[in-house]
C-alpha cells in the first residue's frame, strides 16, 4: 500500500500524481526515466534529486551540484528544512509539503504528501497523581482569542510568510462579530495576550516605534509554531459562530 504522494506542478488530475509504497524511490528532474517526475525547465539537473517513501516520513536527496533545495510546511508557521547539495536522505516530517527548487532566476514547485501520518491517543487512562499544568490557557470565547485568530489569518490561509494585518485591518476584519470594537481595544487585548502568553513582562519596556509590531509578530510566531491557533479555529471571526455561541 502507498504511503506517500507526489503531486507534479500543476497538477490538475488525480491520475498524473505518483504514489509509492515504503521503501521505493521516485527520482525528478529534467531528464528522468519515464516512472519519475519530469520538470522540464533550463534551470533545473537533468538528474535533480530523489524522493524515498519510508513509512509516515519520506527522505529526499539533492543531486544538484549548487543549489540548495527547500521542503517548506504550507500549514506552519513557516517550519522548513534546507537540503544542501549532495545530501542523501534527509528526512522530511510533514505531512503535506512543497519542494521549492531555484531555477535560473525562478523557484519551481511541486508537492509531496505523506497521508498515512500514525498518532496514538494522548488521554490519561488511569494513570495516579496531579494533572500536568497546560502549557497555553487560552478560552475561545473571549475577545482576545477573537484578536488573536485575526491576526493569525493571513498565514493560516495563504503563505506562511503573508504580512500581517494592521491596526485598521484587525479592526475591521473583527467588526462583523464585535460591532463595538476599536483601535484601542485591538491594542489593549494585544498588550494582554503579550502578558498572558508571557511574550514580555512590562507593558512599558521598549521602544514604542517597535514595539507593537514586533509584538504582533511575536503573538502570531508562537500561535502558530505551538497551535495554539488553526484553521478551524477561524470560525470565531465569523458572524453565524457568533451568533450561536450568543
Amino acid at each position: 500500500m502507498y504511503s506517500v504522494i507526489v503531486v507534479p506542478p500543476s497538477c490538475g488530475s488525480a491520475d498524473r500524481q505518483i504514489t509509492i509504497a515504503a521503501g521505493e524511490k521516485v527520482p525528478f528532474g529534467r531528464a528522468t526515466p519515464r516512472d519519475g517526475l519530469v520538470i522540464a525547465h533550463e534551470g533545473v539537473p537533468r538528474f535533480a534529486g530523489e524522493i524515498t517513501a519510508h513509512r509516515t516520513f519520506w527522505l529526499l536527496s539533492n543531486h544538484s551540484e549548487h543549489q540548495t533545495y527547500v521542503v517548506e510546511n504550507p500549514e506552519g508557521a513557516g517550519e522548513h528544512v534546507k537540503v544542501p547539495p549532495g545530501r542523501l536522505d534527509a528526512p522530511v516530517p510533514f505531512e503535506f509539503s512543497r519542494v521549492v527548487l531555484p531555477a535560473a532566476g525562478d523557484l519551481l514547485a511541486f508537492d509531496v504528501w505523506a497521508p498515512r501520518h500514525a498518532f496514538r491517543s494522548v488521554s490519561r487512562t488511569g494513570l495516579a497523581g496531579t494533572v500536568t499544568a497546560p502549557a497555553f490557557v487560552l478560552d475561545r470565547t473571549k475577545r482576545y482569542f477573537a484578536v488573536l485568530a485575526a491576526l493569525c489569518e493571513p498565514r493560516l490561509r495563504g503563505e506562511p510568510h503573508a504580512p500581517l494585518s494592521g491596526i485598521a485591518q484587525l479592526v475591521e476584519r473583527l467588526r462583523p462579530t464585535w460591532q463595538s470594537v476599536s483601535r484601542s481595544a485591538v491594542y489593549w487585548n494585544i498588550d494582554y495576550l503579550s502578558l498572558k502568553l508571557r511574550l514580555r513582562s512590562d507593558p512599558d519596556t521598549a521602544e514604542p516605534g517597535r514595539r507593537f509590531n514586533g509584538r504582533k509578530e511575536s503573538l502570531v510566531s508562537l500561535a502558530l509554531r505551538f497551535d495554539l491557533v488553526r484553521e478551524d479555529d477561524l470560525v470565531v471571526l465569523s458572524p453565524a459562530s457568533s451568533e450561536e455561541a450568543r
